[in-house]
């Protein structure tokens, strides 16, 4: 039995494979590959898509994972944050771009409905672009990230009246009031529903799920909440996008969101590539090559039209000048629901052939030219704000201030320079209390949803999610950790943290704790960068008790100790002699040792001095190698190094020396 999407799908990933490949050795975004693909599938090229109905069913998946994802990242909270972003900003931008756009086109000889129709398709932007270059990117949460979310989530909700009024532009429908008093009936209703689900029904449901422990059917449950929303809201005459999205909000309040997201996650880079080769599959060739001046014209156009415009309501709304033009930069493209407007236009007969491919072809190129001005969003900012202005208009650009601050979080995007404890058993508990007591920032991951919320009752930074996935690790800046504890049971998921981390920073300090020394090698192979395995030492702490009992010093006992771990425990798991070929030798220096000391408030014997004044080197004989200042380190030490109050000073002398100056400065 043959199945004809199938073919479609071999056809096109196929071809989509080596195009995007060669584009990642350019390191030119894969999205652009996607378009080049269904170019060449398309029926004025290659005409490979004898199912392209279907291949359009597939992108609109994409599309609700799409949005699934945008709701749960933004969440209730967050849009009532931002609320004068999306209302007054998209807003105002939506209706300037098209009251311009249809007296230009009413300029060039097109009629009223086809013009005002035109500022429809050209002030919506590309959501599904936008946000995955700021999610890729991580700035969905920064200044110009949430201005371009704001305006993108507007255009989203104003995508549904549009489609509504495109038959009545088209004067196919004449009760306009009924039309409209209907859609605010749907739209009530489903506020309700969707308020019902995520207060009510949706905690519970997932609370049940999680305690089962089974991730197929969290997965399952995920994608049947994200699939059901949808087809309700497409079902009362709404957008499948819109219900995706309410979707993602409903389960947004949750601590399971990012566990959701990062199952979601992979569903949705499959689906949306479809998405992007059914767009460019729909350009005629032949009409682009006839056309391209005229093309690259309007093309040009656009972009100046929506950034200034995007710029000046930024401006308006208190925005500093720097983010408002990175905004502008990211939404001056036209948009995938356009492409969708631009079908229901089709239908209605108000859009011709030609003013079709005209669309498509400017729709395509500015898409296809986003990542690239994206990327370059930053450095080009940075020049235009360094032309040449009058005094008083850069003056007051300056002194501009932001009026709303639309940047919240759970705390772990400025995160850095912390210790991340991945499993929230009697090991990573322990770790836990000894990192508070000692004013070490830190954060849980926990995917035993009991344990999770013990650890929230103890108002600790926890985080439910499988610790395995990037998005997870990458959801409390795992790349930016000074120390990761991997105290969980699994063996295999251990092993994939280890590789996800090592594979966005070779300097964060992995630490492993696995039940059996057989696991050593694996991990330390795979990057870890230190394996303390359960049945070892538990072993050691008995023979040094035993020790003890026959009167073996404490020195010797730490001797011993210190050699079985620098040689992996060799000695427990070897009748052989210790091979301590390749081990590390304790940093033991004769009558030396290094010394953490805390500067404190109302010790003014050093605080404030010079080094060459203290007499730390000349007095005391002792060495400042580095001081902690904050979160910061100083390791460049030298006489006109100043010490402040709680500062920790690290130091090497002799144990004498350094007790002498602990108790003659009183540090």
């Amino acid at each position: 039995m043959e199945i004809p999407l199938l073919k479609e799908i071999v056809i096109v990933m196929g071809i989509a494979l080596p195009i995007i490949l060669l584009f990642q050795k350019l390191k030119v975004p894969s999205i652009l590959g996607f378009l080049i693909a269904g170019i060449i599938v398309g029926p004025s090229a290659f005409n490979l898509l004898s199912s392209h109905h279907e291949v359009e069913l597939l992108s609109e998946i994409g599309i609700i994972f799409l949005l699934f994802i945008i709701g749960i990242e933004l969440s209730f909270k967050g849009l009532i944050s931002i609320w004068r972003t999306v209302f007054i900003g998209g807003g105002l931008q939506v209706g300037f771009t098209i009251l311009i756009t249809a007296l230009v086109a009413m300029g060039l000889g097109l009629p009223i409905n086809q013009s005002v129709f035109l500022g429809f398709l050209i002030s919506l932007s590309s959501t599904a672009i936008v946000l995955k270059i700021l999610n890729d990117r991580n700035e969905i949460k920064s200044t110009h990230g949430r201005m371009a979310l704001g305006i993108l989530i507007f255009q989203d909700i104003i995508v549904v009246p549009m489609m509504l009024l495109t038959p009545i532009l088209a004067g196919k429908t004449d009760d306009v009031t009924n039309t409209l008093l209907i859609l605010l009936v749907k739209l009530i209703g489903v506020g309700l529903v969707v308020f019902v689900l995520q207060r009510y029904i949706v905690p519970w449901v997932l609370e049940l799920v999680v305690k089962t422990k089974n991730r197929e059917l969290f997965i399952l449950t995920v994608i049947v909440l994200c699939f059901g929303v949808a087809w309700l809201t497409s079902s009362v005459g709404l957008s499948l996008a819109l219900g995706a999205f309410f979707a993602g909000l409903i389960i947004s309040e949750s601590e399971y969101s990012h566990q959701a997201t990062a199952n979601v996650l992979p569903f949705r880079e499959i689906f949306i590539s479809f998405f992007f080769i059914s767009v460019g599959s729909l350009l005629d060739l032949n009409f682009f090559i006839d056309n391209v001046p005229v093309i690259l014209g309007f093309v040009l156009g656009v972009f100046l039209l929506k950034k200034i415009i995007v710029v000046l309501i930024a401006l308006l709304l208190k925005y500093d000048i720097k983010n408002s033009h990175i905004a502008g930069f990211n939404l001056f493209q036209v948009g995938e629901f356009s492409l969708l407007l631009s079908t229901v236009g089709i239908q209605n007969e108000i859009l011709t052939t030609e003013v079709y491919q005209l669309f498509l072809a400017v729709s395509i190129i500015t898409m296809g030219i986003t990542p690239f001005i994206m990327a370059k969003a930053g450095a080009m900012t940075n020049k235009l704000i360094q032309l040449p202005v009058p005094k008083k208009v850069r003056k007051r650009m300056e002194n501009r201030k932001k009026f709303i601050n639309e940047n919240p979080n759970e705390g772990f995007d400025e995160l850095e320079d912390h210790l991340v404890i991945i499993g929230y058993g009697i090991n990573g508990k322990n770790i836990a209390r000894v990192a508070e007591s000692m004013n070490i920032p830190h954060v849980i991951i926990e995917f035993d949803a009991k344990l999770m919320r013990e650890a929230k009752a103890e108002n600790k930074h926890v985080v439910f999610g499988d610790a395995s996935q990037p998005e997870i690790l990458n959801h409390v800046n795992a790349h930016k950790a000074r120390v990761i504890v991997i105290a969980i049971s699994d063996k295999e998921a251990t092993h994939q943290i280890i590789f996800n981390v090592r594979q966005y920073s070779q300097t964060t300090h992995i630490i492993v704790r696995t039940r059996y020394v057989k696991e050593i090698d694996e991990n330390l192979r795979l990057g870890a960068d230190e394996v303390i395995p359960e049945e070892f030492e538990t072993s050691i702490e008995i023979f040094s008790r035993v020790l003890k009992q026959y009167l073996v010093t404490e020195s010797k006992i730490s001797e011993i100790v210190n050699s079985i771990r620098s040689s992996d425990y060799e000695l427990f798991s070897s009748v052989k002699p210790i091979n301590k070929k390749g081990s590390f030798e304790q940093f033991n220096v004769p009558n030396k040792e290094l010394a953490t000391l805390h500067v404190q408030h109302g010790r003014n014997d050093i605080v404030g001095k010079v080094l060459s004044e203290t007499g730390l080197a000349n007095k005391y004989q002792v060495n400042l190698l580095a001081i902690k200042r904050g979160r910061k380190y100083i390791t460049n030490i030298g006489p006109d190094t100043t010490i402040k109050v709680d500062d920790l000073i690290y130091l090497f002398g002799s144990p004498n020396r350094i007790n002498t100056l602990n108790k003659e400065i009183k540090i």
